[in-house]
């Protein structure tokens, strides 16, 4: 049993804990059930009658569509249908249609080009699996490679190959190339430093790799409803998105969510739903469509990769005074996400501190790779690891103390943030101080005198 306990001495009488489930062990509800192998999951449900979903997908990163022939996977015994564009309703992904971020520009079932390798192009519904996998090998799409572009980089070039239809590899910020922000003058910032700081971070993509594939089983119900089992993380937002994608009123279809499998943000993208419920109407029978594990390492949406320029003006005494940012976020082929989690590191800029004169510009990128999405805390951790790493080299460059460093920018109560909001509650010189402690980290008298609400320290 762990014995930690919250520490309410700070902001007595204005903070109460009332956090009875902090430093306690808490069982899962569902621990029993998982551990005993009771647990449901979506593929554990009997449904008699099933049929299977398999994907032909593409094997370029860019290429135009010529054809596709699909009169020998048609010839594998127990195939029953095979679906292209020409059969979804409104062949669009609306993952972010309905927060309002437009224009759509994926399509479910590729039409006449594919952007990254892995992209679906027709569908195979079958009596077995075996026979599904089997007939989406025999599909003969014939393709026109255009060149493509990996890196977000050479996106961005004059030169580039454009491959998005809009006529640009980036998205669109009401009229503007990046996510801006602007606060103070940067340039006078920086004139003004004693030294001027400038490094470059990168992360790759990272996937989710959840235990439960990516997948559903929908069945059609006598009352013309469809039932979809699903192990999605957002059983309103399939609901909501499968419906404009089969352009049927949203009480016509029915999601049963529960036991995910593994999320961590992977699972909201809503990609299996709508065509396995074509699949389902088409042939009036239940159908199954779950990835492969080589599927969900290869074509579910990763957390993007981002490349991160950090340019800090600093004073020999440790304030910054300026702080200019580049990132280039990698949204891969198509939006899902990323569009939404650029807004948000653009946000997120400089930091938690409190700096005079920071400028921003966020650029989410599109290139011929697997999309991106959404991943715990996207947007986020990966500016906060070159962030909290710029911080760190500069205290080494400088021989200050780095939590001191810190404490000495720290924002806190009052402080009005490069997005134009004044921060409140912010507890982190606090943090800082009691972190020092519990480690055993020094820190000088001037700064264990501190405090977030400005005008209390000692």
């Amino acid at each position: 049993m762990t014995t930690s306990h919250v520490d309410d001495s700070y902001f007595p009488g204005t903070r109460t804990s009332g956090l009875g489930v902090v430093g306690a062990t808490v069982p899962r509800s569902d621990a029993r059930g998982h551990v005993t192998g009771r647990t449901q999951f979506v593929e554990d449900v009997p449904v008699p009658g099933l049929l299977h979903l398999k994907m032909c997908r593409s094997t370029r990163h860019h290429a135009r569509i010529r054809s596709v022939d699909v009169s020998a996977a048609l010839a594998v015994p127990g195939v029953v249908r095979v679906l292209t564009h020409t059969d979804i309703p409104a062949n669009w992904y609306t993952v972010l249609r309905l927060i309002g971020v437009e224009p759509n520009d994926e399509p479910v079932l590729a039409e006449d080009r594919v952007l990254y390798r892995g992209e679906p192009i027709c569908a195979v519904v079958a009596e077995s699996e075996a026979a599904a996998i089997e007939a989406a090998d025999r599909v003969l799409v014939v393709y026109e490679d255009l060149p493509a572009v990996l890196d977000v980089e050479e996106a961005l070039a004059p030169d580039a190959p454009v491959i998005k239809p809009h006529g640009a590899n980036h998205f669109v910020y009401e009229g503007h190339h990046c996510r801006r922000v602007r606060f103070g003058d940067v340039a006078e910032g920086f004139a003004a430093a004693d030294h001027v700081f400038e490094w470059t971070y990168q992360s790759a993509p990272i996937e989710h790799a959840p235990t439960e594939t990516t997948g559903c089983v929908v069945e059609p119900q006598p009352d013309g409803r469809l039932r979809i089992r699903s192990d999605t993380q957002a059983c309103f937002f399939t609901l909501d998105n499968t419906a404009l994608i089969l352009d049927r009123p949203p009480h016509r279809l029915q999601v049963v969510g529960g036991t995910v499998g593994g999320g961590f943000g992977g699972k909201v993208d809503v990609m299996v739903e709508p065509v396995a419920c074509v699949a389902a109407l088409a042939t009036d029978r239940p159908v199954k469509y779950m990835y492969s594990r080589a599927e969900e390492m290869q074509v579910s949406s990763t957390r993007a990769a981002e490349r991160i320029r950090v340019k800090d003006g600093v004073n020999a005494d440790g304030t910054i005074l300026a702080r200019q940012v580049t990132l280039l976020i990698d949204a891969g082929a198509y939006s899902r996400h990323t569009p939404y989690g650029t807004t948000k590191a653009a946000a997120h800029m400089p930091g938690p501190y409190t700096i005079p004169n920071v400028w921003v510009d966020a650029h989410c990128v599109y290139t011929n790779r697997t999309p991106s999405s959404a991943m715990r805390g996207f947007g986020v951790t990966i500016g906060d690891f070159a962030l909290e790493s710029q911080m760190d080299r500069i205290a080494e460059a400088l021989g200050l103390n780095p939590l001191e460093f810190r404490l000495k920018n720290a924002y806190r109560d009052g402080d009005v943030r490069p997005y134009r909001k004044k921060a409140e509650g912010t507890a982190l010189v606090e943090t800082i101080q009691r972190s020092a402690t519990a480690t055993g980290h020094p820190l000088e008298d001037t700064y264990r005198a501190l405090s977030s609400p400005r005008g209390e320290e000692a």
